[in-house]
């Protein structure tokens, strides 16, 4: 059984898609309502709600195998404020960097350490706080690559995310593991951009990670949508007409192409200011029929709460996407209990990492880096 700590763990999807052959020994997250459904998946014997500035090396049982962390993304996204891990939020990755630290100066440090967070990482401040992270992980004795997951590639969402990965200098890699140099899809132009920037002290610890493409997803938009939604209503029509209305003429073309396709098309809208013909901002809806969801997002008003559009022929129907939907977007079972609130539940999944991309890294990275070094370990 492999161990791990998770941090700033939100709903638990990090451990929902490591799954059952780990043991989770710690996790903590902030946000108390977060914390009510954390413990009502998975029980309350690991978790510790609060702030991650107020955990104690102590606090932490025996040595872990991987230390899980998905820090905030505020300062770090393009639509936040820029501050970067100097920000309030994105910034907890150093309480948590301390805690690492203090761990590994009592020689039980995490033998993987695994950050994930929004790809905005990599440019944030000209790509300063991605050499600060590398330079973290390499004062530290780990080495360490990073890669770009889509979740797109396993479920009908937009969601690429940054996962960097760090693996203590003692633990052995496969050579199966590592290429030569960076492959697509998971090391993107951006990514190696980043890698570049890096000094040379930091690219000497630096792996390029060999992951292999998951299988040709199958599952659709269409296929996640509730027949009878839960929790939310189907809009009357003057508030449909009132949705096309605000779409452009590009937006409105998709439409009325979705209605000749012969099937049961389903759109994804989110509500965007752009420039009108005349230049003025304006609130637009913006569609799209290509089978996948736009990405799930905290939300922060009205707009960032994403609407489906379902056309039949001539029949267009529109409301907001149900929480259930959007757990199952990030690859959660039906039977993973949400909150009864709407905005608390979609802020929940919104946060969140996908299921099965953390399933995909643990089965092909994690499992094979730490199974390999358990059999060293067994045999002296």
């Amino acid at each position: 059984m492999r161990s791990f700590y998770e941090f700033f763990a939100g709903g638990g999807m990090a451990r929902a898609g490591l799954g059952s052959g780990w043991q989770c020994m710690f996790a903590n997250d902030f946000d108390l309502k977060k914390g009510v459904v954390y413990r009502r998946n998975w029980g309350d014997d690991e978790l510790r709600t609060g702030d991650i500035r107020a955990i104690m090396p102590s606090d932490l049982p025996g040595m872990a195998d991987l230390a899980w962390a998905s820090f905030p993304c505020q300062d770090l996204s393009l639509a936040g404020g820029g501050a970067g891990l100097k920000g309030e939020r994105s910034g907890t990755f150093w309480p948590f960097w301390d805690l690492m630290s203090s761990l590994n100066a009592e020689k039980r440090g995490p033998r993987m350490i695994v950050l994930e967070n929004v790809c905005g990482t990599l440019s944030s401040h000209s790509g300063k706080d991605f050499v600060a992270i590398g330079g973290a992980l390499r004062k530290q004795g780990y080495r360490f690559g990073a890669l770009v997951v889509d979740a797109a590639l396993f479920l009908p969402q937009s969601r690429p995310r940054l996962f960097v990965v760090g693996v203590r200098d003692d633990v052995a890699v496969p050579p199966e593991l590592l290429a030569e140099k960076a492959q697509d899809p998971w090391h993107t132009k951006q990514l190696r951009a980043a890698y570049e920037k890096l000094p040379a002290a930091a690219k000497a610890k630096w792996l390029w990670w060999r992951l292999p493409k998951p299988p040709q997803r199958s599952a659709s938009l269409a296929d996640l949508i509730e027949k009878e939604p839960t929790g939310v209503e189907w809009h009357s029509p003057a508030e449909t007409e009132k949705l096309l209305g605000m779409m452009s003429a590009i937006n409105l073309a998709k439409v009325e192409k979705a209605k000749l396709a012969g099937r049961v098309m389903v759109g994804g809208v989110y509500k965007r200011t752009r420039p009108n013909e005349d230049g003025v901002k304006v609130q637009r809806a913006e569609i799209r029929f290509d089978d996948i969801s736009g990405c799930l997002r905290t939300p922060a008003g009205g707009s960032s709460r994403q609407v489906i559009v379902v056309v039949d022929g001539d029949q267009v129907r529109s409301r907001l996407i149900s929480t259930r939907e959007t757990a199952r977007l990030m690859g959660l079972p039906d039977s993973y209990h949400l909150p009864p609130s709407y905005n608390e539940a979609y802020h929940l999944t919104g946060d969140g990492v996908a299921v099965p991309v953390v399933r995909h890294l643990a089965h092909h990275l994690f499992e094979p880096i730490l199974g390999s070094n358990n059999r060293v370990r067994e045999a002296a």
